[in-house]
């Protein structure tokens, strides 16, 4: 082989490795094939549960209220919701037991007090997340509400850490006891992934890197959240399912851009920042960026190397 042909050759084979897709580190390769339990009538969407949740039609429901809570997922896996505290407002230091929440901060400013760490006010775009064991205050700052969307573990309960006062236990839920108790294992450390915060504005959509990439800000044991930020593309064919996941739920928030979302048994519908889709175990789903612009989704689900089910034509990609 001259060495002209051959350069062209080693830049003919460079291209076809930069246009080819990545690979996430972890992941093999190769394509396994196996019979999959899917339900012959899969599940549905169990309130508040919905394909879509438009963050238009929640301010909307609470317009009236400075304060408020309004329930968005509620599953096996996972309860969340959108919360708005008015100016001033506080919530009572407190940690989970044995899970870790996850917040992003949609309106106002928070003021994050997280044993352990340096204060930070968080505003729109905030990715927060605190580890098991971790005690940790919100404050509402500033002149104007804030908007967050919170998740948390199915039937977390919340601890209160105890103070000299012999007045400081909260108040008996319905049903519940408050009781006084001791224990051994201390706070979950943050790593070098699950780190305190992302300001996903200014890393993502404000840097002048510009990055587009898929990225996990959670992953231990029980759960995962990617931040999925792609450049749109046109439309798949419907014959293009995406892919299922037997016995886990997925939802996603979005924080940039538009979605495109199909649900098996739902047309396909888009997605706008502020918005949560949520797809039911055992249900076929995609998601792709809108044509013509960036868009991102957290993907949210419990198990971080959950098995996605491909159709065996598709040979495990969508």
């Amino acid at each position: 082989m001259t060495l002209i042909k051959r350069i062209a050759s080693l830049a003919g084979l460079a291209a076809m490795l930069a246009a080819a897709p990545a690979i996430a580190p972890g992941i093999a390769q190769e394509v396994f094939y196996a019979w999959a339990p899917k339900p012959t009538v899969p599940e549905g969407w169990k309130a508040p549960n919905r394909p879509v949740w438009r963050l238009s039609e929640i301010l909307a429901t609470h317009q009236k209220q400075k304060s408020w809570v309004h329930p968005v997922v509620r599953d096996l896996d996972y309860a969340a919701d959108y919360i708005q505290m008015a100016p001033g407002e506080k919530a009572r230091t407190k940690f989970y037991a044995d899970d870790r929440t996850f917040l992003v901060v949609w309106g106002g400013q928070i003021r994050f007090t997280i044993q352990g760490q340096q204060p930070f006010v968080a505003s729109k775009g905030f990715f927060v997340q605190v580890p098991y064991r971790t005690p940790f205050a919100m404050e509402t700052v500033g002149d104007e509400p804030s908007l967050r969307f919170e998740v948390r573990r199915a039937r977390a309960e919340a601890y209160y850490p105890t103070t000299s006062s012999a007045a400081d236990a909260p108040p008996n839920p319905i049903g519940t006891t408050m009781d006084k108790v001791s224990y051994r294992l201390p706070p979950d450390p943050y790593t070098a992934v699950n780190v305190p915060y992302l300001d996903f504005l200014k890393d993502y959509v404000n840097n002048p890197a510009n990055p587009r990439s898929v990225k996990p800000f959670i992953h231990d044991d029980h759960n995962w959240v990617n931040v999925i930020r792609l450049q749109g593309r046109p439309t798949p064919p419907a014959t293009n399912r995406g892919h299922y996941h037997t016995g886990l739920s997925e939802f996603w928030f979005i924080p940039e851009g538009k979605v495109e979302f199909l649900i098996e048994g739902r047309p396909l519908l888009t997605a706008e920042a502020g918005d949560i889709v949520y797809a039911p175990p055992g249900r076929w789903h995609r998601a792709a960026s809108a044509d013509g612009q960036v868009g991102t989704r957290l993907a949210i689900i419990a198990r971080p190397r959950n098995m996605h089910n491909y159709a065996a034509e598709a040979g495990a990609k969508q």
